[in-house]
């Protein structure tokens, strides 16, 4: 796909998420009237044509309608405020902020390796592609919340493994190299973490976990990243909502 072509999806989502902040934060209730297409356009100072994209997205999300002749409305499925959304799609380390945690990330272990035939298909890698492994953990006070194993091709970061920050946003150290993903497909399972992994870290009090394991994809659907975390069940819940 063309670079400007690719620019111009990722605008239209965002301004998609910008306009679903909007009904929120001024509080429209099914039913209320949208603002035209020409009040967003100058509120966002966006071209019209952006603007009636991220609205059809929106329409086709079912939080707004259309009525041919009066206008675009609210509908209820707007108006449904769920607390951190199973569907939300955003870094670990965003997530817990969101919770209001200040997680301490530690690398465990940093590794290049041969990918299995599982991770080869999720990933779409050759047989002689490799994968950086990382493993971390996430701690609340000195408490382990998160314990998570990331798989990324090595061809998207070059360059050598310690030299590269590894205890901050995945995400955002894959956007520094043109390769931030927007988008996920997940599984949710509820677990015990793995005896080798408690013996190993000293985890006999991690507890349930929730454990989501998600291929992330960039806006043109290359997958980037296959994610394993394990969410502590004492501190985390998630919401969602069924249409």
């Amino acid at each position: 796909m063309d670079e400007s072509l690719r620019d111009a999806r990722t605008l239209v989502i965002q301004l998609r998420d910008r306009i679903s902040d909007l009904i929120r934060q001024e509080g429209l209730k099914p039913g209320d009237k949208m603002p035209t297409e020409a009040q967003l356009t100058g509120r966002f100072k966006i071209s019209r044509a952006a603007v009636r994209e991220a609205l059809k997205l929106l329409e086709q999300d079912d939080l707004i309608y259309v009525e041919h002749g009066r206008g675009r409305f609210v509908s209820a499925i707007a108006a449904v405020q769920v607390d951190r959304p199973i569907t939300a799609f955003e870094s670990v380390t965003e997530m817990t902020r969101h919770y209001g945690y200040k997680p301490v990330n530690r690398v465990l272990s940093i590794s290049e390796e041969e990918p299995d035939a599982g991770l080869q298909a999720r990933l779409r890698l050759e047989a002689t592609d490799r994968v950086i492994r990382i493993e971390r953990l996430r701690f609340e006070e000195a408490v382990p919340i998160l314990y998570c194993i990331d798989y990324v091709p090595r061809a998207l970061i070059p360059g050598a493994l310690d030299e590269t920050d590894w205890s901050g946003s995945l995400l955002s150290l894959l956007d520094h190299h043109k390769k931030r993903p927007r988008m996920s497909s997940a599984q949710v399972t509820a677990v015990m973490l793995p005896d080798e992994v408690i013996d190993r870290h000293d985890l006999a009090s991690f507890g349930p976990a929730l454990l989501i394991t998600e291929t992330c994809y960039t806006v043109t659907g290359i997958p980037v990243i296959y994610a394993i975390d394990y969410h502590r069940g004492s501190h985390f819940s998630f919401s969602l909502v069924r249409k």
